[in-house]
């Protein structure tokens, strides 16, 4: 029989030995290759932060200043390495903050897994301090999978299944866990009627190839037209060279979605460049005048910068058959992934001899570019931004990573860097939303410690989120091999993007009470964190003001006095976009004469170069 003793001992070894579900869930994110989850604390995951403790290095937690900051980090990391971002919050108000990034994930199709806490059990339904209804408030941006562990046995297949659904649809997914199962003592599912036995790991995505017949049908549309149009999106990486060579049979030219951004560099000569409100002149002339639109893992949503319907014979491919046919009527429709299908239909196309449409697309390309280094060198007061960017384009480091965020800075980040072979580029592109920019950089710096990073934001953006996201960067950036985070601020003290389309879509001036930001001396802000701030407002500085924040042996703040009055001139001035802006100036613009001014110069120097 037993003493009290030995009793007493095998409790304490049980206790010893013992794992909560927190520990175990952490466990198995590691055995799944996750070693970051960014996040903000919070006692509804008190289990769950107190387990970093047993997993030791295999899985770190990355505090961020905000919960809005730790998913944007998680989708930028599913963008960059194409992994799954994991981010955690606490419950209530928590779980809300992360939304805005989840919700940036789901719309560009980013595989990222939220974890979040809940009250203890006993007390959901009961009104209960920071109770949200969790499953409802996350129905839609987790829409593939969100659930509850009720009980310790679920852990392992919410994992597993959170993580598997996420890869293989590329979405996100969310589990919950309230706070008092954390922290219970984890146990295997019973082998009996209702458990669930799950494991971890998965194959690599199945080569998705579409059939034979529906290669053939869209190479014999490809081969018929004599002027074809390629835009690419993100669903063309990886598909690099394949898009190379199908865009050499063709003769046709490249144009570029946002999120496709750096597939292709921009110094090949048939690279069109963005397309869009915020594109190219190369892209609209080249959409406007095809007769044949080939759209490689794009949904473009915009359809008054596509051909227009009736125009030109139309072929996508896309791997995400609900997303076929939706932005043009398209006569082949390929679902499969984007290498592999280029791949099969390759053989397929005949090359074309006349090689006329090339040439002039090429020649609009250089031309193009002439046009935007002189709108560049324009006056302005006090500084051009456009020229911030085109000094900025020709120093890009090798291999740097380059971030945007959503706003008038946009523009400029679309069109005047050219990217080179080897850089990458990240913005939000379907949810649009500001912010980005900078929790983008940091979640770069992390994945590529060795490689130089440039955000390009607003200064909107930078008081918004931005600011809080240099803390972060303050408190790691001596971990980075390459030390060189530079965040590019136009300070413009205005929300330059909305205000113009104050006045070209709603032909309204600018309101200056919601328009207005009040001034923010971000370089001195900089300085304060131990970063090097640069403060700009002389165009003949921009140039070495670039130099020095290159040559910077730690992260640098580039903030740019820009003129909110240059014009983000679209490819191509519609008749209800002059109206609307005709309206504006009519109704009395404070600006009013300044922007009829610029915009004038603007359009000039392309009759100038044609």
């Amino acid at each position: 029989m037993r003493s009290g003793k030995d009793v007493e001992r095998e409790q304490k070894v049980r206790f010893i030995v013992a794992k909560n579900t927190a520990q175990f869930m952490l466990e198995r994110l590691s055995e799944w290759g996750i070693k970051r989850i960014y996040g903000y604390p919070g006692d509804g995951i008190n289990g769950l932060l107190g387990a970093f403790h047993e997993v030791g290095d295999r899985i770190e937690f990355t505090q961020t200043a905000h919960e809005e900051i730790a998913s944007f980090a998680a989708c930028a990391h599913a963008k960059f390495t194409g992994e799954v971002g994991v981010c955690m919050a606490t419950s209530g108000p928590g779980a809300i903050h992360l939304l805005n990034g989840l919700y940036d994930a789901k719309l560009d199709h980013q595989p990222v897994v939220a974890i979040i806490g809940q009250q203890k059990r006993m007390g959901l339904g009961g009104h209960f301090q920071q109770e949200v209804d969790l499953i409802s408030l996350y129905k839609d941006v987790a829409s593939e999978y969100v659930h509850v562990c009720m009980v310790p046995s679920q852990a392992a297949h919410l994992i597993d299944r959170a993580i598997r659904i996420a890869k293989s649809t590329r979405s996100v997914t969310c589990i919950i866990v309230p706070d008092d199962v954390a922290e219970m003592e984890h146990e295997d599912p019973p082998r009996a009627h209702g458990a669930t036995f799950s494991g971890e790991g998965m194959p690599n995505l199945p080569r998705v190839v579409p059939y034979e017949e529906d290669i053939k049908r869209a190479a014999e549309i490809l081969n018929e037209g004599q002027k074809v149009a390629m835009l690419i999106g993100a669903g063309a990486y990886g598909a690099e060279e394949e898009v190379k060579e199908a865009a050499d049979i063709l003769g046709c030219g490249v144009a570029k979605a946002l999120n496709g951004r750096a597939v292709l560099p921009d110094d090949l000569p048939y690279v069109t460049g963005a397309i869009g409100l915020l594109g190219t002149k190369p892209s609209n002339d080249m959409i406007e005048n095809c007769d044949t639109f080939f759209m490689v893992g794009s949904s473009f949503p915009y359809s008054e910068w596509l051909p227009e319907p009736g125009q030109a014979r139309g072929v996508q491919i896309d791997i995400d058959g609900t997303l076929i046919g939706i932005r043009y009527p398209m006569e082949a429709n390929l679902i499969g992934d984007a290498k592999e299908t280029l791949r099969t239909l390759i053989p397929h196309l005949s090359r074309k001899e006349d090689r006329s449409w090339r040439e002039d697309i090429e020649e609009n390309v250089s031309r193009w570019w002439e046009i935007l280094d002189e709108r560049a060198m324009e006056d302005a007061e006090p500084l051009n931004p456009q020229r911030v960017f085109h000094e900025l384009s020709s120093r890009l480091p090798e291999r740097c990573i380059t971030t945007g965020d959503s706003g008038s800075a946009t523009n400029w980040w679309a069109r005047h860097l050219k990217l080179r072979e080897g850089m990458m580029a990240a913005l939000s592109g379907n949810l649009a939303t500001m912010c980005p920019g900078v929790p983008y950089a940091l979640a770069a710096k992390f994945a590529y410690p060795d490689r130089p990073v440039i955000a390009c934001v607003g200064d909107g953006a930078m008081q918004m989120i931005g600011n809080n996201t240099l803390i972060d960067v303050a408190k790691y950036w001596h971990r980075w091999s390459d030390p060189r985070l530079i965040v590019l601020v136009l300070n413009n003290r205005d929300l330059n993007q909305v205000t113009w389309e104050q006045r070209v879509l709603a032909g309204d001036p600018k309101l200056e009470a919601s328009q207005n930001l009040p001034d923010f001396p971000f370089a001195r802000y900089a300085e304060l964190l131990g970063f090097k701030g640069i403060r700009v407002d002389d165009p003949d500085d921009v140039a070495g003001a670039w130099d020095e924040a290159l040559a910077a042996d730690r992260p640098v703040v580039y903030e740019a006095v820009t003129d909110p009055e240059i014009p983000p001139l679209p490819p191509h001035i519609r008749f209800e976009q002059a109206q609307g802006m005709a309206s504006a100036l009519a109704k009395g613009d404070p600006s009013e004469i300044r922007i009829a001014w610029n915009s004038l110069r603007g359009k000039l120097e392309e009759f100038t170069n044609r």
